[in-house]
């Protein structure tokens, strides 16, 4: 019996097996049950997170804030594991590849929520970068204000803080019991943030600034009566809210915060360590491996300092860097310099964008200072998503608090990281890819987001960018940032390392201004493990790119490579591997299939 008879034979006997297992009313009915269960969870997500829905324009909440209750947290993760078995009930097979992931991430996300509950970490709600003292200030300026509704919505959400704060400090106080406690130093800074606000005058408040002005549409008269309406919630609410909160930490928090700046030193800190770095890398490194490759890090890109420093007349890195420090043309003149700075290379890259993406964000990008209140804790710069719908864009919130005192060298290449081609085209894209579920628009992975960006900003010297050895020596010194993350991080929360053992390390690796290497320590002291997503994602993504390389040859489009690190949102690194190297075998299977066709004089 030939070959094809036998096969032929075999699709008739075992194709309808199949197709009986899987009908097609069946599978349809199977991925409405699961779209629909998606389509549940996100409602619920909206409405039990309505600060969250309002940072993604969904304004059907915006008179509420989050419950933090004890009933509230535990409600959750009662409806978390019941979610997590509905969706872990739904069988895929037959699925298309998307939507299969669409269960297999949702079910990921649900676990790991779970695995972290074990630890509590709502009990250590506040720090010097984060907290309901700076998060509710902040959400002011992604808010949007064009209607007599959004400001009346807005006062309501001014008159819940107090109780907001309320939970807050009984969660805190459950923390204190329990040993679950940030460093002491740390909360003495948050004294002097919450204190700060506190004690300004209701129309200097941060959260005044929607009463300074508005739309057009609104007429006089609502503007006077929503103008004072506003500025009583502040004073009669906010300001004694803040105080009330500054006095607690200040008295009876602070001075039981820990000692050792390390997690280890927490209750279970090993666990919770190792909980951190698996859901900042998503991957299987430990922290041992993640310190040598730190290690490793450091010293190559220390190389290529090195050359920029000898190409420009100095013998060594540190008399190089000591130069840097001393020179004040290579430090901002205000702050406006520092604005105009990143304008200026966002604006010079967006030319650039067709000839590595096949696929452009339509959402706009804005360059805006960080609000004064949070100057001294906040980074250099930090990206603020857009709106889903673009009816706000996106922000790159720029640091130009003691600008006397900071480099310009790494601006070009935050830009890079900030903007685009980093998170503002990563997280753009991801809210316009039509065929996702909201949540893996939303998605959010610290290994591929943040190494995405850290990914961007080589390939602003792809482009030819650049141009000032000095810019290329900021583009290299914040990617040695990155690398002695790795190092750092783990010393501090694996090795026992002490917060002046850090101080040193980056002094000795770096050429990080003073004000970067204090806040970045705390920084990392603060939330362990989140460093650790940057260095590891970039390295990830650039190994599947040369493995594309190598394997596709003169074959391989950069654009096509692109798209798909881009093309389904946010993902896990191992997941993301998955992707690239089907899409690989692919691209081979088509470069096979029009080699043959052209062999065959088709």
């Amino acid at each position: 019996m030939s070959k094809f008879l036998i096969a032929t034979l075999l699709g008739v006997l075992i194709c309808p097996l199949f197709a009986s297992a899987h009908p097609p009313a069946d599978v349809e009915s199977r991925r409405k049950a699961l779209n629909d269960l998606l389509a549940e969870q996100w409602e619920y997500t909206m409405h039990t997170s309505p600060i969250y829905a309002s940072i993604l324009g969904d304004k059907r909440w915006n008179d509420k804030v989050d419950d933090f209750s004890q009933q509230a947290i535990d409600d959750d993760l009662r409806e978390s594991q019941k979610f997590l078995v509905r969706f872990e009930a739904i069988d895929t097979a037959g699925f298309p590849e998307q939507e299969v992931l669409n269960k297999k991430l949702m079910v990921r996300d649900l676990k790991m929520k779970l695995d972290e509950a074990r630890f509590k970490p709502w009990e250590m709600p506040v720090a010097q970068n984060h907290g309901v003292h700076l998060d509710m200030p902040q959400l002011v300026s992604v808010l949007s204000f064009e209607s007599v509704k959004d400001y009346e919505d807005y006062i309501a959400r001014l008159r819940q803080l107090p109780v907001l704060f309320d939970q807050n400090v009984v969660q805190m106080r459950k923390g204190m019991a329990e040993g679950l406690m940030p460093p002491r130093f740390l909360l003495e800074k948050v004294v002097v943030q919450a204190n700060g606000i506190g004690t300004q005058p209701p129309d200097k408040s941060p959260f005044a600034q929607p009463f300074a002005t508005f739309p057009k549409a609104i007429s006089e008269a609502d503007q006077k009566r929503l103008r004072e309406q506003g500025l009583s919630a502040i004073r009669e609410a906010v300001l004694p809210a803040y105080l009330r909160f500054a006095k607690f930490v200040r008295d009876e928090y602070a001075p039981k915060g820990r000692t050792e700046v390390g997690v280890w030193s927490l209750p279970d800190g090993d666990a919770r360590y190792a909980f951190r770095v698996k859901d900042s890398t998503t991957t299987d490194l430990t922290p041992e491996g993640i310190h040598r490759l730190g290690l490793a890090q450091v010293k190559e890109i220390e190389g290529r300092m090195l050359a920029v420093a000898n190409q420009l007349g100095y013998k060594d890195v540190k008399s190089f860097n000591a130069a840097i420090a001393k020179d004040p043309k290579l430090h901002a003149h205000s702050r406006q310099e520092i604005l105009d700075l990143y304008r200026k290379y966002t604006d010079q890259m967006y030319p650039k964008l067709p000839g590595l993406f096949g696929r452009l964000p339509k959402a706009r990008l804005e360059i805006m200072p960080v609000e004064e209140f949070r100057e001294k804790e906040a980074s250099g710069a930090a990206y603020v998503q857009g709106t889903p719908d673009g009816s706000r864009p996106g922000h790159v919130m720029v640091n130009t608090g003691d600008f006397a005192q900071r480099s310009v060298l790494n601006i070009e290449t935050t830009a890079y990281h900030e903007g685009v081609p980093g998170h503002h085209m990563q997280i753009s894209i991801a809210q316009e890819l039509p065929a996702l579920p909201p949540f893996r628009q939303q998605e959010y992975y610290t290994a591929y987001t943040e190494g995405w960006a850290l990914y961007s900003e080589r390939l602003g010297k792809e482009l030819g960018f650049y141009q000032d050895p000095y810019s290329y020596y900021g583009h290299l010194s914040d990617d040695m940032l990155r690398a002695i993350r790795l190092v750092v991080d783990t010393g501090i929360h694996y090795k026992h390392w002490t917060r002046q053992q850090v101080v040193d390390f980056f002094h000795e690796h770096s050429a990080s201004d003073e004000p970067e290497v204090q806040s970045e320590t705390d920084r990392y002291i603060s939330t362990p493990g989140q460093a650790l997503g940057y260095k590891i994602g970039q390295l990830e993504i650039l190994k599947l790119r040369q493995y594309a390389k190598d394997q596709l040859g003169d074959k391989f489009d950069i654009r096509g490579f692109h798209d798909q690190v881009l093309g389904a949102g946010a993902l896990p690194m191992d997941v993301l591997g998955d992707r690239i190297h089907e899409w690989v075998a692919q691209q081979k299977q088509n470069a096979g299939v029009a080699a043959a066709t052209v062999a065959s004089g088709n």
